[in-house]
């Protein structure tokens, strides 16, 4: 069941560094609300709130609800920007939401079946995630909160590239849009093991008559 989140916000007439350093020692973050039919509108948070938000994975890649002044409307979070030490959020885009038009969103890839693939419990491999997210374009109805990649029949050397996902109707991907049909997950062998399994190079038989020749010919020299 899809989780439902709320995030309340109020207009804000101030800008520029000043103004959002202000805001930020008030406990509130600076943000924007933009798209849809309407103007761009510089708002603001509650950093508590909006930070157990960001806690919870489903909130990148869902449907939020902006309460803003009172008043409600669907967005989605476009973009977020972080302190480069603390990791707090700094500032946030949420980007409006209209029924009949299709949005880009990047989505979580959850890995299942991992512990029972062949290539790992028979075969000894381990497991390279290649991507953890892929980029979809869908109606905001269809908006996935995750996909998930089932690696139960995968065996050594094996991989599942993103035209084998299996997508929620009317959902695609963009990398396969652009002709980009990568490699989401593979199971290879331990390179320790690869290592064993290559056998040592055999002597050159050239190289190995070459020292009893050149034995030989001191001797005629002597």
């Amino acid at each position: 069941m899809k989780q439902n989140f709320v995030v309340v916000a109020e207009t804000r007439a101030d800008q520029g560094k000043g103004a959002s350093r202000r805001l930020r020692r008030e406990g509130k973050i600076p943000a924007i609300v933009y798209g849809g039919t309407e103007a761009p509108v510089s708002i603001s948070l509650s950093a508590n709130e909006i930070g157990k938000q960001l806690k919870v994975e489903a909130f990148y890649s869902h449907l939020l609800t902006l309460n803003l002044n009172g008043t409600s409307q669907q967005v989605v979070l476009k973009d977020l920007h972080r302190h480069p030490v603390t990791g707090l959020a700094m500032h946030a885009d949420f980007q409006r939401v209209q029924a009949d038009k299709a949005l880009r969103m990047h989505v979580p890839l959850h890995f299942k079946g991992a512990d029972v693939a062949p290539g790992v419990k028979t075969g000894g491999g381990i497991v390279e995630h290649l991507l953890n997210q892929v980029e979809v374009e869908c109606l905001p109805k269809d908006l996935p909160e995750y996909i998930e990649v089932d690696l139960s029949a995968l065996n050594v050397n094996e991989s599942i590239h993103l035209s084998q996902l299996k997508l929620p109707a009317g959902v695609t991907l963009m990398q396969l849009k652009h002709g980009n049909d990568q490699s989401v997950v593979a199971i290879h062998l331990p390179r320790a093991a690869v290592e064993e399994e290559t056998p040592a190079a055999a002597p050159v038989e050239g190289a190995a008559a070459a020292a009893p020749a050149a034995e030989a010919k001191k001797e005629e020299k002597k």
